[in-house]
């Protein structure tokens, strides 16, 4: 086992919050266990998605993939990942890491490490990403001796870690995002979340989608969906929480929401419960967000989403994931190579495994290795992520 270089922190806990966070936790967890959308990836003869887990997917807005990374694989994301911490900044907008060495992403244009105060909520109830988190989250007063800034974000990931490249080209989990998007899905973006201990800012509630909301032809997959590869687990104290159904509702008022309840307490929230390797599949029109992580458990979250190729096509967005352009053919290509690479990468790793076929690159695979060359053509490819 690797010990990734995280920060130290005493206890810490919610102050007069903590008894209705306990409760509030403990009963979330009961909800979320009982709502029957958990499991293996099954699919049929035929290489259909189980009907069942659709269903699932389609009432509730998540389902939690069990099992899906292996022992093995597990291994390698856990040596990437403290190699990305050992190579960040050493503190915020630092040119070098802890050893005096360039940080990561030092020579890149996109914006690649996000910091955040220790138990902050950084965003809520302001103008950040188009204000789609209304309302702030309480913030729990952060321990003695505590930095200044921790690392809670790291995007544009693929590029740093061979093994997140790998997961990105998981033959289950690109079949499944064939189901819900069909075979001409395009990429959303990718990240690592790092939830330190003790230290972790929270996420305010939002839902994650800024266009569509007025279209026409908005339903509950008009944004898509994100993978959430689970590195050692995660509960309702460190993990993601949703409003089950909420995709559902179109743009909710989160604000009024959370007066209504009296606290960022949502009641009908669930937290995601998932042990080390289960893949949890989000809706991004959900209601979601996540607490500040005051227990002694570290949260690595392999973040990875996909949408409908005519959720994106000739759109013109940005602004948060990438900059302000229209996603034409030629640009939405060229951000699913890294589909294509994902595959190759996987299959050198894991060749007895079956290689996913993505439709869009069908026949050209052999233009599409994973080579030195490839790994140095994706500097920066997080500058074509499409948001929506």
């Amino acid at each position: 086992m690797v010990n990734l270089p995280l920060m130290e922190a005493p206890a810490v806990d919610y102050g007069e919050n903590e008894p209705a966070m306990e409760r509030f936790r403990r009963e979330g967890t009961e909800r979320a266990l009982a709502l029957g959308n958990r499991g293996p990836i099954r699919f049929d003869d035929d290489g259909h998605l189980d009907p069942a887990i659709l269903a699932a997917y389609r009432r509730h807005g998540f389902y939690i993939f069990e099992g899906v990374l292996e022992t093995e694989e597990l291994a390698d994301l856990e040596v990437d990942v403290a190699d990305i911490l050992d190579r960040a900044p050493v503190t915020k907008n630092a040119p070098v890491d802890r050893h005096g060495r360039p940080a990561l992403g030092a020579d890149c244009r996109a914006r690649n490490v996000s910091w955040v105060r220790p138990l902050s909520d950084p965003v809520g109830g302001t103008s950040a990403s188009n204000g789609r988190h209304p309302a702030k989250m309480i913030e729990p007063t952060a321990p003695d001796g505590a930095p200044d800034w921790v690392v809670q974000l790291v995007l544009g990931s693929l590029q740093f870690s061979d093994a997140c490249l790998r997961v990105y080209g998981h033959p289950q989990l690109l079949a499944v995002a064939e189901a819900i998007n069909g075979p001409d899905f395009t990429p959303f973006n990718e990240a690592v979340w790092i939830k330190q201990p003790r230290l972790g800012g929270s996420v305010a509630w939002h839902q994650d989608g800024w266009t569509h909301w007025d279209s026409p032809d908005l339903d509950e997959g008009t944004h898509g969906f994100n993978f959430m590869g689970q590195l050692y687990g995660c509960d309702a104290a460190n993990g993601l929480w949703v409003v089950p159904g909420s995709h559902r509702i179109g743009k909710a008022d989160i604000k009024a929401m959370v007066a209504a309840a009296g606290s960022d307490r949502l009641p009908d929230a669930v937290p995601l419960i998932c042990g080390p390797g289960d893949v949890a599949i989000t809706n991004r029109q959900a209601i979601h967000g996540s607490f500040a992580n005051t227990s002694p458990e570290v949260r690595v979250t392999i973040n990875f989403g996909f949408h409908r190729r005519r959720s994106v096509l000739d759109v013109t967005s940005g602004g948060v994931h990438s900059p302000v352009t229209t996603y034409d053919e030629d640009y939405i290509r060229e951000r699913s190579k890294l589909i294509m690479y994902g595959i190759d990468a996987r299959s050198h790793r894991f060749p007895d495994e079956s290689r996913y076929r993505y439709q869009p690159f069908a026949g050209q695979e052999a233009d599409h290795r994973w080579t030195p060359a490839a790994r140095a053509s994706i500097k920066d490819y997080n500058l074509q992520d499409l948001g929506i």
